[in-house]
């Protein structure tokens, strides 16, 4: 479980993966000067409901890993994360549920 740690005291715990992934977006919309949102449904173990935080360029902000290898990135879903990141909503973080690509779908069938 990783975490991302927004301002001074704001810490997210998100699963590694998706971690990785929203940081691919955000640092891309962040470099550009971009604010935006990103909302995520609670985890299990937390109170029941959903947040929202407001990502300004100017606010430091930290990504922490617990996994010290980096994980193999999904185009497309760094691809969905960005259209919705670019969307009035901001980004929603939802499960890696595309469709494997044909090339992924290609790889599978060689093993």
């Amino acid at each position: 479980m990783g975490t991302i740690i927004y301002g001074s005291s704001t810490t997210v715990h998100i699963e590694d993966r998706a971690l990785a992934h929203l940081k691919v977006v955000i640092s891309t919309k962040l470099r550009r000067g971009e604010s935006f949102t990103l909302s995520w449904r609670h985890l299990d173990d937390e109170p029941r409901g959903r947040s929202t935080l407001w990502l300004h360029p100017a606010i430091p902000l930290r990504f922490v890993f617990d996994d010290a290898e980096p994980t193999k990135l999904s185009r497309e879903w760094i691809e969905r994360l960005s259209e919705s990141a670019n969307s009035s909503g901001g980004i929603m973080l939802v499960a890696e549920d595309i469709a494997p690509s044909r090339d992924a779908t290609t790889d599978s069938s060689a093993r």
